[in-house]
């Protein structure tokens, strides 16, 4: 440990002469050190905003190398004039289609929606919605359908109100289809406030001819026969069939080109073979005859916006990826301008040039050749554009990419895709190259992670030296202190024997 009251015996400045000499000899030492980590930090944090913009361009160039996603096919609708459609309106029906789906065009009418199951009580049967359900002993009823395993039931005690028997059956927990979510009964009351008195009423959620909904008196118990439909036997109607107002559950029907089609649901699944539709509204009624008759267009065609927005996607992912190669290896053109942190990085500018090479590539299985074909070309600066306007007298890069996408769609994907030459298919795999687990980045931001942790064990082993060397300075400098000391008190002594 260090004397903190050395000089104090010579009457010298010892303990500033030490903290200078300690100084001068930590100051290089730290500030390369410091310089290091600084570099390495730069370095660490440029290889991973590199990789994030890879990344990002790797994304683009992967929506692009698969026929799967190119060659989408979009649905498009036009329905009639007469809707008066406003923006962001379906109309009676929205559509979707695979990349299986055939391009065609098909007259589409919905003529009727899908509906579950309606029943009202009978007028008069409860006064109000306080009126008991059951007067005496208790019973169940369950509620099921014709096809579906769907079911469920709640019990019922005697003086249970109206109002009690449709809170129960709203809240059961099985009431639920299985998704979990959607009830497959609601119970509701109308209070008519006439001499029918309150009406309780069943809409079953479950559509389709084949799943009308049945109450079932479980117990037979007279009272609950004006709140079923069947006894329990499920062969005897009771009131809710025979005196109340009924309404059938029903599928959806609709016409493609004059064909009558039909679902269980508002869906229709593979009635156009990879195409489904569903339906939200009836078509309208040109007649006034109470059938509707006018058709909506469905046109099963290319995605050529789906396309085009990849394509737009690639250049700008392209672009924003070499702005950043361009920040990080460029040198500051004065003292006063830091290079970038990856500067003269030959693995950098090796990257850049390949993805360029790639990209400027010919892929001879298309009709099309090149990216120029379709209005993707490099500026002077080595970006990508798609220009809109004719250098070359072969039309802009947006009329170019237009006419190639309307008149050439198979070929626009094979320059993408091609399973030799697809410069998507090609640019994916040489980034893989770089960005996969292990890859040549991750390898490199490890390597530097190391050396930065290195760096600490280094400093650590500084901090020993610097504690050593102090120790070693005080030593020597305490023996000086004590030696002038003694000389001075000798003096004094000296002085003293003298008379002086």
């Amino acid at each position: 440990m260090g004397i903190q009251s050395l000089g104090v015996g010579s009457g010298l400045a010892l303990d500033d002469l030490v903290t200078q000499l300690i100084e001068a000899e930590r100051k290089p030492k730290e500030e390369r050190l410091n310089q290091k980590e600084e570099s390495l930090d730069a370095i660490i944090s440029g290889i991973g905003s590199l990789q994030s913009k890879l990344s990002d361009f790797e994304d683009s160039v992967d929506e692009l190398r698969n026929d799967y996603n190119l060659n989408a096919r979009k649905p498009q609708i036009d329905h009639p004039s007469s809707l008066n459609l406003g923006e962001g309106d379906d109309g009676p029906f929205t559509a979707e289609a695979s990349t299986s789906a055939l391009e065609a065009s098909y007259d589409v009418v919905i003529t009727g929606l899908a509906k579950g199951t309606r029943y009202e009580s009978t007028d008069g049967d409860f006064a109000n919605t306080s009126s008991s359900v059951l007067s005496a002993g208790s019973g169940s009823i369950s509620f099921k359908f014709g096809t579906s395993t769907d079911t469920f039931s709640v019990n019922v005690s005697a003086g249970m109100s109206l109002q009690q028997l449709a809170n129960a059956i709203n809240s059961s927990s099985n009431n639920l289809q299985s998704d979990g979510l959607t009830p497959l009964v609601t119970a509701s009351i109308i209070d008519t406030g006439t001499a029918a008195g309150a009406k309780l009423v069943y809409n079953s959620s479950l559509t389709g001819a084949n799943d009308n909904l049945i109450v079932v008196n479980n117990n037979d118990l007279a009272d609950l026969d004006r709140v079923t439909s069947t006894d329990s036997t499920e062969t005897i109607d009771r009131n809710l069939n025979t005196n109340g107002l009924k309404k059938d559950a029903a599928n959806a029907t609709a016409t493609i080109d004059g064909i009558a089609v039909q679902s269980s649901t508002n869906k229709f699944e593979n009635v156009i073979q990879n195409v489904s539709f569903e339906a939200t509204a009836l078509s309208p009624d040109a007649n006034n005859d109470g059938t509707p008759d006018t058709a909506s267009k469905l046109t099963i065609g290319n995605d050529k916006d789906g396309m085009k927005s990849k394509i737009r996607d690639f250049v700008d992912d392209y672009n924003t990826l070499m702005d950043e190669i361009g920040r990080l290896t460029k040198y500051g053109q004065s003292e006063l301008e830091d290079d970038g942190a990856l500067a003269g990085d030959f693995m950098v500018r090796g990257l850049q040039t390949q993805l360029s090479n790639i990209i400027s590539n010919k892929v001879p299985a298309s009709a099309l050749g090149t990216l120029f074909s379709i209005g993707v070309g490099f500026t002077d600066k080595g970006k990508l554009e798609i220009s809109a306007i004719d250098e070359f007298g072969l039309g802009s890069g947006e009329e170019r990419m237009k006419t190639a996408l309307e008149e050439n769609f198979d070929e626009v994907a094979k320059l993408f895709t091609d399973s030799n030459d697809g410069i998507a298919k090609n640019l994916y795999d040489y980034i893989r190259e770089f960005t996969k687990y292990g890859g040549l980045l991750r390898t490199r931001e490890q390597n530097y992670k190391d050396e930065k942790d290195n760096l600490e064990d280094e400093r650590a082993r500084f901090e020993l030296q610097m504690m050593n060397f102090e120790q070693i300075q005080r030593d020597k400098y305490l023996n000086l202190d004590q030696t002038v000391s003694q000389l001075n008190r000798t003096g004094n002594a000296l002085m003293a024997s003298l008379g002086y």
